[in-house]
C-alpha cells in the first residue's frame, strides 16, 4: 500500500504535521485501507457509514506516503518520542497483504515494537506475522458478549473468542484484544469477558464507546463516567491479580469491592487504574475524548487530585454504594 494514514498526534511526533495538543501519542498509529467490509454499527470505517474516510473513532488520520512514514517511525523511535508501533489494517480484500508489506517496512527500518490489528483468520496467520517481526496481534472483540455482538457487529464473537484464546495459548504474551465499554452491556458482563481475557494471558484495551458523525449509532450516548470508572477499577484489580469475588454486583453494576477502604485507597492512589489500557506504552491520547473534557483514558499520569476526582466519580465508595448492595444480597 502506497499510503499510510497516520492518526493526527503520531503525524505531529513524526514531523508531518502541526498540531496544539498537551499530550503526544507514545506510539505511532497507523490505519492501513479505509471503508471496511465490516459493518460495526459504531465504527467510521464500516462499509455503510459516510463519515469522512480520513476518521477512526474521533481522531483524523492524513494521508502520509508509506516510505516516507516507516523512515519517520524509525527516526522518531531512534529519538525516543515513540516507543511502539499501532498497526490498524481495515478489512478490504488487500488487508493481509498490506499489513504483511507495513510490517516488513517497519521492520526493515528500526527495532521498534509492532502491534497488528488486522482479520486474522486462523493461529497460523497470527504466528505468520509474528514470524515476520510482530511484536503483538490484535483481535478485536470490542463487545463483551455474543448478545451485544449481535446488535453492534457481525454475530461472529463466539468464533473470534475462540481464536484469539488459540493465539494467546500458542504465542503466549503476544495476544492483545480491544473492548468498549458503553454498547449496551452490564458492568458484570464486561468485567467477567475481561477476567476471562486477563486468565488467558491477553491483553485488554479498554476504550469508550464514542459516537461519531455518519454511523448507525452516531445520535447514541457514550458511557456514563461513573460506569467507565468502575470498570477501569475492576480491571484494575483483575491485572493486579485480585480475585474476581472481590468484585460484588447489583443488577449488573460494579456496586462495592470486599476489600477495606484504606486497602482499595491504597491501590488506587497513583491513578494507573485511570490511564490508557492496553499494549506497554500506548496512551491513546483524545481517542474517545476531546481536549479540555472529562477524560475517560487518562494518557499521561494523573495528578493527586486527577486521581480523588476519578475515585469519586467511581461512586465505589459512597455509603449509597454499600446500602444498595446490601439490599441486593
Amino acid at each position: 500500500m502506497s499510503v499510510w494514514k497516520l492518526s493526527a498526534g503520531t503525524a505531529c511526533v513524526v514531523g508531518k504535521k502541526q498540531l496544539k495538543t498537551d499530550v503526544l501519542p507514545t506510539t505511532a498509529y497507523v490505519m492501513l485501507g479505509e471503508k471496511c467490509l465490516n459493518n460495526c454499527r459504531f465504527c467510521a470505517q464500516s462499509h455503510s457509514s459516510t463519515a469522512r474516510a480520513d476518521r477512526l473513532a474521533r481522531i483524523t488520520w492524513p494521508d502520509i506516503p508509506a516510505q516516507e512514514a516507516a523512515a519517520a517511525i524509525a527516526a522518531a523511535f531512534e529519538a525516543g518520542r515513540l516507543k511502539r508501533v499501532c498497526l490498524q489494517v481495515v478489512r478490504t480484500g488487500q488487508s493481509w497483504q498490506a499489513g504483511v508489506a507495513a510490517l516488513e517496512s517497519l521492520t526493515r527500518e528500526s527495532a521498534i515494537p509492532v502491534c497488528i490489528a488486522s482479520a486474522i483468520e486462523t493461529v497460523e496467520q497470527a504466528g505468520e506475522l509474528v514470524a515476520r517481526g510482530a511484536d503483538r496481534i490484535c483481535i478485536a472483540l470490542d463487545a463483551a458478549t455474543p448478545d451485544i455482538d449481535r446488535q453492534v457487529k457481525d454475530g461472529q464473537w463466539t468464533r473470534r473468542h475462540e481464536l484469539l484464546q488459540r493465539c494467546a495459548s500458542q504465542l503466549p504474551g503476544r495476544a492483545s484484544t480491544h473492548l468498549i465499554v458503553g454498547l449496551g452491556e452490564s458492568e458484570e458482563a464486561m468485567l467477567k469477558t475481561i477476567q476471562e481475557c486477563l486468565e488467558q494471558g491477553i491483553t485488554v484495551g479498554l476504550f469508550a464507546f464514542t459516537p461519531v458523525p455518519g454511523t448507525a449509532w452516531a445520535d447514541r450516548r457514550p458511557p456514563d463516567i461513573g460506569r467507565y470508572r468502575r470498570v477501569q477499577i475492576g480491571h484494575y484489580l483483575l491485572r493486579q491479580g485480585y480475585s474476581p469475588v472481590l468484585l460484588q454486583f447489583c443488577d449488573g453494576q460494579l456496586a462495592a469491592i470486599a476489600l477495606p477502604v484504606k486497602e482499595l485507597l491504597s491501590l488506587l492512589a497513583d491513578g494507573k487504574a485511570f490511564e490508557t489500557s492496553g499494549c506497554p506504552d500506548c496512551n491513546r491520547p483524545y481517542y474517545n475524548e476531546r481536549p479540555g473534557g472529562s477524560l475517560y483514558n487518562y494518557p499521561r499520569p494523573l495528578t493527586p487530585a486527577e486521581t480523588r476526582q476519578a475515585i469519586a466519580e467511581s461512586g465505589l465508595l459512597a455509603a449509597t454504594a454499600v446500602k444498595v448492595l446490601e439490599g441486593c444480597l
